[in-house]
């Protein structure tokens, strides 16, 4: 579960310069690099606005969550070509004050076409009151395209102030053959350090839109709810997030759910149905009577539960505080339960080797069987297990799909 990328840095990331400052050469670095990117949707960075001239030709929301979704795959950023030193500015609300002390740039790559080309320039402002203002810069750079796929440039780190919300802001393009351009980008990367994030309470209501309509219920840590006509979910949250697994009554498809509410209400998330890769979801808020799908049951977690909602600390087998919600209720859900046997599985994503992740994951559930043993469940009705990498619910590729895999699931007999 570990998050290992092959990179390319600059020596001395706190340097003096403006803000265009140009940086040196991305080159390959042969130690791992294990940190949190809090600058991924994964992770609970929820974009909430585009502006620039780039909103003026195409850039939704979409795209937003494109550039911190953890996956460095370059993809175009406007709907139309746009002049040599056109800007937009993507701004994202984090869960909690953050502190980033280094930013980088992935796979800075040129598709071959003389009409589009990757973005020129980087600015990335904090503010710690509002996605409208109050915006201090904290990094930025001119990026150069690199020699081969892998590698990652890391920006001039300019402040290390505590910031609530990101404003990332892209200047133009570097090879440009034309007045105007397509301009592309891949991922914003941002490591750092994060408060404890408080455990949303807004999930429960009914939202509708562009192939969205979905009805859920929130009770604690826990969330039930249904969508499209004949869908129902389950899933817990973590900070800010919902995670849920849902499936379609009528089919028996299958779908996966990454889910936040933003300004005004708006549902924002990404869902994968059937395997497929996850899309951005979102919608406005609806009434519940206009809801196509019926009133969910009262959540709750025990047997047969799937639960994201249970954090440790990076890469060990701490139990996080901010996760006491998520296991008051599983022990309440097992507490009275008839079943002889329950077993606590633990799953990780596909960083760092197969035989570590194996050994984290069991070491995780086991930290879980002891939180229930210490509240009342007998020892002798638990076991843990890991699973590690082994059983993936979605794509690794990018960090939606690695935080649905990292997940305890709970199986009784």
């Amino acid at each position: 579960m570990r998050r290992i990328l092959a990179v390319a840095v600059c020596l001395g990331a706190v340097v003096a310069g403006g803000a265009w400052a140009s940086l040196p050469g991305a080159r390959p670095l042969q130690e791992t690099i294990e940190r949190i990117d809090y600058l991924t949707f994964g992770q609970g960075a929820v974009p909430v606005r585009v502006s620039g001239l780039g909103a003026t030709l195409g850039v939704t929301i979409e795209k937003a969550v494109l550039a911190a979704d953890g996956d460095p795959d370059p993809f175009t950023i406007s709907l139309k070509m746009m002049p040599e030193d056109a800007d937009t500015e993507f701004v994202y609300r984090l869960p909690a004050m953050t502190t980033f002390d280094r930013f980088s740039v992935p796979n800075v790559l040129e598709t071959p076409s003389r009409f589009q080309t990757f973005t020129r320039a980087v600015e990335i402002y904090g503010s710690q009151s509002s996605a409208d203002d109050g915006f201090i810069l904290l990094g930025s750079g001119r990026l150069a395209t690199h020699p081969t796929e892998g590698q990652l440039t890391e920006l001039i780190t300019r402040s290390m102030t505590p910031v609530r919300f990101v404003k990332v802001r892209l200047i133009g393009g570097i090879q440009l053959d034309n007045p105007e351009m397509f301009f592309e980008f891949s991922e914003i990367i941002g490591h750092g350090t994060q408060d404890v994030v408080p455990l949303a309470q807004h999930f429960t209501g009914a939202w509708q839109g562009r192939g969205v309509s979905v009805r859920l219920r929130q009770s604690g840590a826990a969330v039930t709810g249904c969508y499209d006509l004949g869908g129902s979910l389950k899933g817990t949250v973590t900070g800010g997030l919902l995670r849920a697994t849902g499936v379609d009554g009528r089919t028996g498809v299958e779908s996966l759910f990454l889910l936040s509410v933003i300004e005004d209400g708006v549902l924002l998330g990404m869902r994968s149905t059937n395997g497929a890769p996850f899309r951005v979801y979102t919608g406005g808020t609806a009434a519940v009577s206009t809801a196509r799908c019926p009133e969910p049951p009262p959540p709750a977690l025990g047997c047969g539960a799937v639960i994201h909602g249970i954090s440790f600390g990076f890469d060990s087998a701490d139990i996080l505080p901010a996760s006491e919600p998520v296991l008051a209720m599983l022990y309440d859900g097992l507490r009275n339960d008839k079943s002889a046997s329950i077993l606590i599985e633990g799953h990780t994503s596909s960083e760092g080797t197969d035989t570590y992740n194996r050994g984290l994951s069991l070491r995780r559930a086991g930290a879980v069987v002891s939180d229930l043993v210490k509240r009342g469940i007998a020892a002798a009705r638990l076991s843990a297990s890991g699973a590690g990498e082994s059983s993936p619910m979605a794509s690794n590729a990018d960090e939606t799909g690695r935080a649905m895999n990292r997940r305890v699931e709970v199986r009784c007999k």
